[in-house]
C-alpha cells in the first residue's frame, strides 16, 4: 500500500512527533504522583535517560511508544522507505536492550510500560500490575517483607502489564486479561 501523504507533508508529521512528554507518560506520571510516588524526569547521568527515575527506589521506568522501539503489537510496518525504517527500529530496540542491562548492572531495577498497554481497554490493569511491581520494589528495599511472605520463585516470571525487563517477542492479549480475571 503506498503512503496516502506527498514526502513533504510526511516529512512535517514525522518532524512533529515529541520524544518528551508523551500522552502515555503522562497517564503514568499523573497516577505515580496521586499514588504518592515521587519522581525525577530524563535524568541525564542513566544509560538511556529513563522517562522516570525514581532514586529512592533505585528504579526507572520507560514508557515505550510501540512503533519507535518495535513492540510486537505493531503489525503494520512503513512500505515507504521500509529499510530504513527497520534498521532504524533495530537500533533502537538494541539501543534499549544495552541501556537497561547496564542499569541493572548498576543495580537499578527497570520497568518497561508500553503505548498500546496504556489504552482505555488495558489501562487500569496496567497501572494495577505497575503498583504491584513498585510495592514489590519498596518493600524490598525496605527488607519488611518476611521470608514467609515473598513472592514464591515460580510466580516471579508471571507476565506482568508494566514489564520488570523489555520482552519483544509477547504482545498484550487478552488472554492476559482473561486470566488476571
Amino acid at each position: 500500500m503506498a503512503d496516502k501523504m506527498t514526502r513533504e507533508q510526511r516529512h512535517r508529521c514525522m518532524s512533529r512527533i515529541r520524544g518528551r512528554d508523551t500522552k502515555p507518560e503522562l497517564v503514568v506520571r499523573r497516577w505515580l504522583w496521586h499514588q504518592g510516588f515521587r519522581y525525577r524526569l530524563y535524568v541525564k547521568t542513566l544509560p538511556g535517560r529513563p522517562d522516570i527515575v525514581m532514586r529512592k527506589w533505585r528504579t526507572a521506568i520507560f514508557v515505550n511508544g510501540c512503533f519507535w522501539h518495535g513492540h510486537e503489537c505493531q503489525k503494520q510496518r512503513p512500505t515507504t522507505n521500509a529499510r530504513f525504517w527497520q534498521e532504524k527500529i533495530e537500533r533502537n530496540r538494541e539501543r534499549d536492550a544495552r541501556n537497561q542491562a547496564l542499569l541493572q548492572a548498576a543495580g537499578w531495577h527497570v520497568l518497561v510500560v508500553w503505548e498500546c498497554q496504556l489504552n482505555a481497554k488495558h489501562r487500569q490493569e496496567t497501572l494495577r500490575e505497575l503498583e504491584l511491581q513498585l510495592s514489590r520494589i519498596v518493600l524490598s528495599a525496605n527488607k519488611a517483607v518476611p521470608k514467609r511472605y515473598a513472592m514464591p520463585e515460580e510466580d516471579a516470571n508471571i507476565p506482568l502489564a508494566a514489564e520488570s525487563s523489555v520482552s519483544y517477542n509477547t504482545a498484550p492479549s487478552s488472554q492476559n486479561a482473561q486470566q488476571s480475571s
